[in-house]
């Protein structure tokens, strides 16, 4: 299993369209995490900032995330809620959220 703590900034004017979104995800967005592997996701907010954590406990990243990426419900999902996102300036690689490095866990 591999812990992922990420982070990326929420448009002032998005935050209550975002936070309505994830009171209700939807059932097909929802199953494809599952399904790829994705346990204990959680987003906190703070000051303009979206905190997210998950665990990944599959044995090949990269081709979830391709499988989901392909997948209908989860890009119709993205396309809704990308538009309510901006990343952080230090963001270089993706158009969303940044990977955090741990610094500390304890089990």
């Amino acid at each position: 299993m591999k812990r992922f703590h990420q982070v990326v900034k929420v448009k002032p004017e998005c935050l209550e369209t975002y936070k309505k979104l994830h009171e209700h995800i939807w059932d097909g967005a929802a199953a494809m995490l599952r399904e790829c592997h994705f346990t204990n996701y959680s987003i906190a907010y703070r000051d303009g900032l979206l905190f997210g954590y998950f665990e990944y406990t599959g044995s090949d990243y990269a081709a979830d995330m391709a499988k989901m990426a392909e997948d209908p419900a989860t890009q119709e999902w993205w396309r809704v809620c990308k538009p309510c996102l901006q990343r952080v300036e230090s963001e270089t690689e993706s158009d969303c959220w940044a990977n955090m490095e741990q610094i500390f866990y304890l089990a």
